[in-house]
Order: structure tokens, then C-alpha cells, then sequence
């Protein structure tokens, strides 16, 4: 078991519900992306929602809208990040190598694979600009973060 065997614990109780920081990360699930070294946040924080390729999905949207809405957040930061795996892969390969793996087939799933990293973030910032059910004056916020360097770069 991870942590020596124990439960890893991290005592919550006097945290709130709500980000102290009134923010939302949408990033990627890859395990290399420490999410809080790289906004200098702390537990409490923030609300982070983690996917495949950090894509604005309509379950990413849910998680948001009532971040939004009963949490009380305004500002949200979509990263992505060099290295993605659904970077410059196409469906048709990720559904060939799940239906291979499964032998099922998965031709109707839509992985949200993309082949330019600036274009993928403005279009996930352009999604939730154009939302009806987030509220007005949100400020948002979009990065791609290079693995390589650990820089954080400000696309939007």
C-alpha cells in the first residue's frame, strides 16, 4: 500500500468546502504535473479537474459549473501541457488500440486527441467562454506547461 503501509493523511477539518483562492485548474491526468508547485497553491486551495489531455469535456463542465455556481469560484486555468500523450495521435488510432486491447469496439468515443497544443487551449478557453451556464465576469485563463523545462507558458 502506498504510504508506508498507512493511510496518508493530511488532516482537512479546518479547510473549507470552498477553494480559499476562488479557482479552478482543468489540467491533465498525467502524473507528472504537480499541479500545486506549479500554481504555488497549497491543499485548499483551489478546485482541480483532472482528464485526459486537461480537455474541457461536458464532465469537466459539470464538476465546473457547480464549482462555479455552489462553491462559489471565479476564476478558472486550463493547462495543458508538451509531452500529452492525445497530443498528435488521432481517434482512429486510440479507438483501434482499445478495441485491440478489448475486443470491443470503441469507435464511439471521442478521446479529444489534438495536434497543435496553443490551438487545443484557446479552443477548451473558447468553450467556456461561450458557456451560458458559468457566470458573467469569470476570468479565465490558459498554459501549456513544458515538462522539460518546468516553465509554464501564458497562451491566454
Amino acid at each position: 500500500m502506498y504510504g508506508g503501509g498507512e493511510i496518508n493523511t493530511i488532516p482537512v477539518l479546518d479547510l473549507p468546502p470552498a477553494p480559499r483562492k476562488r479557482l479552478v485548474v482543468i489540467t491533465c491526468m498525467d502524473s507528472r504535473l504537480d499541479v500545486f508547485r506549479m500554481l504555488d497553491l497549497e491543499i485548499g486551495d483551489a478546485h482541480i479537474l483532472r482528464n485526459a489531455g486537461g480537455r474541457v469535456t461536458d464532465d469537466t463542465l459539470r464538476s465546473l459549473i457547480l464549482s462555479m455556481h455552489v462553491m462559489n469560484t471565479n476564476e478558472v486555468f486550463v493547462i495543458h501541457h508538451t509531452g500529452c500523450g492525445l497530443h498528435r495521435v488521432t481517434n482512429a488510432d486510440l479507438q483501434s488500440r482499445v478495441g485491440l486491447a478489448t475486443g470491443q469496439d470503441a469507435a464511439h468515443i471521442d478521446f479529444l486527441p489534438f495536434d497543435d497544443l496553443v490551438d487545443s487551449v484557446l479552443g477548451d478557453v473558447e468553450r467556456l467562454r461561450t458557456l451560458p451556464l458559468l457566470p458573467i465576469g469569470i476570468t479565465l485563463h490558459g498554459a501549456i506547461y513544458d515538462v522539460h523545462t518546468g516553465t509554464l507558458h501564458r497562451v491566454i
